[in-house]
């Protein structure tokens, strides 16, 4: 009774973060408008309660869902479920096909992870004091690969995981014009794997947006290496972004 409480209440806080703030879903749609347009097919990998999905629905785009977490899929369920452009995979996203444990923070659904890493590079770092990821479940693992022979080629891949994005990455062999993935300066190692393999794979122009600022931090598109020079330099204070990557 006490973790169907928390976990209520974690995503009541979700919801209230957000979805409510019309300003950020402004920024948000002028910056997804960069990769999205009408018809597009789009991926929303670690899509939570579907703030990310409500965007692409605002840009004309058909959406795929993926999310591990019962809580969460029941929330996108409510607001997406009966929607023809959105299609809700209850799973998480790796390399390879199968199950894996699942580790959930109730009190911020947002930060659960399938990465032990994550959780031991959170555990007493600064702005991250009193998480707890006092649940684990196995949940279904798929990988990118299975999702694009499922539902199709989509034009842009937003992964957001908590420190498994780069396992993610790993699972993707097709080409896809565009995509975006987290970084956290606590773990900032994964976010310079997945540049490294956004580079070998034909993706040639970066970018970045710091938390949920939803803009740009650079002006011109940086390469693999000038984009990794400036990961490694950020402050630990920045916490969280998002880096975006276009093939050539």
């Amino acid at each position: 009774m006490l973790n169907a409480v928390r976990t209520a209440r974690g995503v009541a806080r979700s919801l209230r973060i957000y979805y409510g703030d019309a300003m950020r879903a402004a920024q948000m749609d002028r910056l997804h408008a960069n990769f999205v347009t009408r018809g597009d097919l789009v991926f929303d990998v670690g899509a939570h309660v579907g703030d990310r999905v409500a965007s692409f629905r605002r840009l004309g785009a058909r959406i795929v869902a993926v999310e591990p977490q019962p809580a969460m899929v029941r929330v996108l369920k409510l607001l997406y479920g009966l929607r023809r452009d959105v299609a809700i995979e209850a799973a998480a996203a790796g390399r390879c096909r199968g199950t894996v444990r699942l580790r959930i923070n109730p009190d911020n659904p947002t930060i659960s992870t399938i990465s032990d890493d994550f959780v031991a590079a959170a555990r007493g770092a600064p702005g991250w004091e009193g998480q707890r990821w006092s649940r684990t479940m196995l949940v279904p693992l798929t990988t990118l690969d299975a999702l694009i022979e499922k539902h199709g080629v989509p034009s842009f891949i937003k992964i957001d995981v908590e420190g498994f994005e780069a396992e993610v990455l790993a699972g993707l062999t097709v080409p896809v014009k565009a995509l975006s993935f987290e970084f956290t300066t606590i773990q900032r190692a994964v976010a310079l794997a997945c540049v490294a393999h956004c580079a070998t794979r034909g993706y040639a122009r970066f970018n970045a947006a710091i938390g949920e600022s939803q803009r740009f931090v650079h002006d011109e598109w940086l390469d693999a290496d000038a984009i990794a020079r400036w990961l490694a330099a950020l402050p630990h204070s920045t916490n969280s972004g998002d880096i975006y990557a276009v093939r050539s």
